[in-house]
């Protein structure tokens, strides 16, 4: 029987909760899809000229003005915000602007851009809500295109682009209260512990326990802010108990 395909992406989608929406020029995280080279209105865009377009990873600290060059505009913006715990790390890994031109795109963000592209040829029925739910599928092809072609050498995409990495990623995401070793992880990436620990460190700048440590971290923080008791949200992070989450809650503060 074949193994299990890995998911490198859905469990960390599920610790995001990303919520996109279409808006004009958007301020904070935002994706930008941007054309190059073309003069006039939007309406003069032909969905078939993918050439020139790209899409711009824009971070909170940069103004789009302010890196757009002379021949481009701006075809559509999307805000981006994440609720979920790991938000902050995943706009640390972003935090400078990123441009991808659809001629060496990941297949799936080029038809995502194929799609809004078309679809704003023409005023249509739903149209607001279409392009709001193309802006979900519009990030979720931007992650895609990062993990199968990854901008850094370090960080989380790289990882993520190392099915052993990943494998190990992907379990610490999906079952965070597990009681992970680093034997048991290295088993997961097929790697002696000592080489998975060190790669893994390498890639991701921090161990492999460290990591888990600041995922769980992270779960904890934001399921405190719902007013959920220690003593859940211990069983639910993998805390021994209520006083060792607090104490850990109290180092990180």
């Amino acid at each position: 029987m074949d193994a299990p395909r890995l998911d490198r992406l859905a469990a960390l989608l599920e610790g995001l909760s990303p919520k996109v929406t279409l808006t004009s020029q958007a301020d904070g995280f935002s994706l930008h899809i941007i054309k190059t080279g073309v003069n006039g209105s939007s309406d003069s865009f032909s969905g078939s000229q993918l050439d020139g377009l790209s899409l711009l990873v824009c971070p909170e600290a940069y103004s789009l003005q302010n890196i757009l060059e002379a021949d481009q505009q701006c075809f559509m913006s999307f805000d981006v915000v994440f609720e979920g715990p790991m938000g902050p790390s995943f706009l640390a890994e972003l935090s400078q602007p990123i441009s991808v031109g659809m001629r060496d795109a990941d297949p799936s963000l080029v038809q995502v851009m194929t799609l809004i592209a078309n679809e704003m040829q023409a005023s249509r029925c739903g149209q607001p809500l279409f392009i709001n739910r193309a802006g979900d599928i519009l990030l979720i092809s931007l992650m895609r295109h990062l993990t199968s072609r990854p901008q850094q050498s370090t960080g989380l995409f790289h990882a993520l682009s190392d099915p052993r990495i990943a494998r190990s990623l992907v379990a610490m995401h999906t079952k965070p209260a597990h009681p992970w070793t680093l034997e048991i992880l290295a088993n997961l990436a097929g790697m002696s512990r000592t080489s998975f620990a060190n790669y893994f460190r390498d890639v991701m700048q921090v161990s492999p326990g460290k990591y888990l440590e600041n995922l769980r971290l992270a779960i904890a923080r934001q399921l405190v802010q719902t007013g959920i008791g220690l003593k859940q949200i211990a069983a639910r992070t993998g805390y021994a108990s209520p006083s060792t989450l607090s104490r850990a809650l109290g180092r990180t503060v």
